[in-house]
């Protein structure tokens, strides 16, 4: 049975000043980095979600957009712990090993970009479809609707759910200590639950909600900036 006691305060406080600095800047570097390349990954393959579709303003063949689909669903399905062991080898042909916060990267980016697929395809359906059709009877390319109309209509939208992402991706960095990851899962899995040590397991969880309410305040605020309708 673990040792619910809490250890001194001093062995506790020396852990978090030493320690704990570069565990933060290790878990928002994987953090910033895993979203930035999971919005690129992930926008367009929201866009042509809805772009793609058979009334839409780029239509797909229907075969296309199904395997899109199930592909996403299949990726958004499997836990994120076990879809760590699951890309160990790419891991290790992209990043040259297995463990780290550069190797978190790889399987953050792969559990999130579906994530943030689904997510930007949910924004869109938001847009009025009159704005669209609007644009179509101008002359529009589908590119200019895309760009003018539907990601522009949907900005505020888009940065409450990519703020939604960021602290998904967040929390899937602090899981990935289980398994080798860097930052402040390491250290709540290392000091907190193989040593029992529940001071440092405490602090890591407080930075971690400390951060969340920083990306998501930051994230509600620009969307609100950004909504035409606030105005």
């Amino acid at each position: 049975m673990p040792n619910l006691a809490f250890e001194p305060l001093s062995e506790t406080w020396r852990i978090v000043s030493n320690e704990f600095p570069f565990a933060l800047w290790e878990t928002l570097y994987a953090t910033v980095l895993a979203t930035a390349m999971s919005i690129v990954l992930g926008m367009p393959l929201g866009v042509l979600l809805v772009a793609g579709e058979e009334d839409g303003i780029l239509p797909l063949p229907k075969w296309l957009m199904q395997v899109l689909n199930v592909v996403i669903n299949i990726l958004r399905s499997v836990p994120f712990i076990i879809l760590m062991v699951l890309v160990i080898p790419l891991t290790r042909l992209i990043v040259g090993k297995a463990y780290g916060t550069m190797a978190s990267v790889v399987p953050l980016v792969i559990a999130a970009f579906p994530f943030i697929a689904r997510l930007v395809e949910s924004s869109l359906r938001e847009v009025d479809p009159n704005l669209i059709e609007m644009a179509r009877s101008m002359g529009a390319t589908p590119f200019q609707i895309i760009t003018k109309v539907m990601l522009r209509e949907s900005v505020p939208s888009l940065i409450s759910n990519l703020t939604i992402a960021i602290t998904t991706i967040l929390g899937y960095t602090a899981m990935s200590g289980a398994v080798g990851g860097g930052g402040l899962g390491k250290l709540a899995i290392t000091y907190g639950y193989n040593r029992y040590m529940n001071g440092v397991m405490a602090a890591a969880v407080i930075l971690l909600v400390v951060l969340v309410q920083l990306f998501q305040m930051i994230g509600t605020k620009s969307a609100i900036r950004n909504d035409k309708r606030q105005r």
